[in-house]
């Protein structure tokens, strides 16, 4: 059997490294390569490829977008491809869509090839395209979150990235946000803003606190079954006992 491949990404050495794991594989046929989104949707149009390798951050159209518009007839078997570990990992796993993590080895590609020909292997069915969707719905679920908040300061509006705020802080009918040692205002409420924000980024560790998970350095037992966490910029704040699940989740990013 000869798997007709195509390789989609618009890193040329990540191309040029599948293309070198895949020249030992006697059953794989690379058809195509390109390192944008619209020139693959084209070509997964024209050419029916069997296996796509495909990154999921382009130019033109990401990759996502690519397998949204293909015509369900024609969709291949395809290895996502990605920097980004925040990428619904979990829901390619489940949904039998594989993926590579970069950089990535030829043992880790090799295991996505036989992933790959399992599934080319099964009859023609209705219930991969289902599983595709599925997994997209669930990105597009992530990708939902915010990225920045839009703070009034002085009469203009000022565009905050959320990755860049240490931690938050509800005061009363406002949130404060805390970016090193500026403070800004926000009305709103916590719970708004933590439903507005990744929870694989923030984490409510007291009834009135959020905490980026990047920004913590440390966790100190306290008492009571209650922790202090340490920022980075030597902030100290107190978690709650209560935000047991939070609580465990932030533990688990230290390894404890």
């Amino acid at each position: 059997m000869t798997i007709r491949t195509m390789i989609i990404d618009d890193e040329p050495l990540v191309r040029s490294s599948i293309m070198r794991a895949l020249r030992f594989d006697k059953e794989i046929e690379v058809i195509y390569e390109c390192g944008d989104g619209i020139s693959a949707l084209e070509a997964i149009d024209q050419k029916h490829p069997d296996l796509v390798f495909l990154d999921v951050q382009m130019p033109g159209l990401t990759g996502l977008q690519v397998i949204d518009a293909v015509d369900g007839a024609k969709l291949p078997v395809t290895i996502f491809v990605t920097a980004h570990k925040d990428y619904a990992i979990e829901a390619f796993e489940t949904n039998a869509v594989d993926y590579i993590l970069k950089p990535f080895g030829r043992d880790r590609l090799e295991r996505s090839v036989a992933r790959a020909k399992e599934r080319l292997a099964m009859s023609p069915d209705g219930k991969y395209v289902a599983q595709l969707i599925q997994t997209l719905a669930a990105i597009q679920k992530q990708q939902q979150y915010q990225e920045r908040l839009a703070v009034p300061v002085n009469g203009r509006i000022l565009l905050i990235e959320t990755k860049t705020i240490d931690w938050v802080e509800a005061d009363r009918n406002t949130i404060l946000l805390h970016l090193g040692e500026s403070i800004y205002e926000l009305r709103s409420t916590l719970s708004d803003i933590e439903s507005r924000l990744d929870p694989r980024q923030f984490a409510r560790i007291h009834r009135s606190t959020l905490v980026n998970i990047s920004k913590v350095k440390e966790i100190h037992p306290w008492f009571h079954g209650h922790h202090k966490v340490i920022l980075r910029n030597g902030k100290e704040l107190r978690m709650s006992r209560y935000m047991s699940e939070n609580a465990k989740r932030l533990l688990g990013c230290f390894g404890q």
